[in-house]
């Protein structure tokens, strides 16, 4: 009996320890309850204390960064709708197809307007920020499948 409790006790532990705790879970939880605004503005803030934008550049990213967060926060509500009413369905290779198309597009078309706004030195120090967020990004997806396909 004792050693049935001592390893059930062992177990919860190992459990317990296991589990990551609310801090390193990353900074999502916290952004999900700001506004596009405030999202854009964090960025924008970022972004000049990383590149060492002027007021000019500020102006232009804080534009484009408010564009593309309430994009995002339009797509979020949408896509959580859809979930909560039960319409959220598999997409067909087609529609997959698109919306991979646009979300390229999109990419294209910010990589463009950044290259307009920062000088030569600053996107590069931009591009290379962003494949270093990708590669976590990535990263993390995999680890995240790994947790699903474990359960």
């Amino acid at each position: 009996m004792k050693k049935i409790v001592v390893l059930i006790v062992l177990m919860a532990g190992i459990t317990a320890m296991a589990q990551k705790p609310e801090r390193e879970r990353g900074h999502r939880g916290d952004m999900k309850d700001m506004s596009p605004e405030q999202i854009a503005t964090l960025q924008t803030k970022q972004m000049t204390l990383a590149l060492d934008l002027s007021d000019a550049q500020q102006n232009e990213i804080q534009s484009i960064n408010l564009e593309n967060a309430v994009k995002r926060s339009e797509k979020m509500d949408e896509m959580k709708a859809r979930k909560e009413s039960g319409e959220a369905k598999k997409l067909t290779s087609e529609e997959r197809y698109a919306m991979k198309t646009a979300m390229l597009d999109h990419q294209i078309a910010q990589k463009e307007k950044m290259k307009k706004i920062l000088n030569k030195e600053q996107y590069e120090k931009w591009e290379k920020m962003k494949k270093n967020r990708e590669g976590h990004r990535k990263g993390r997806g995999m680890e995240e499948k790994g947790k699903r396909s474990g359960k």
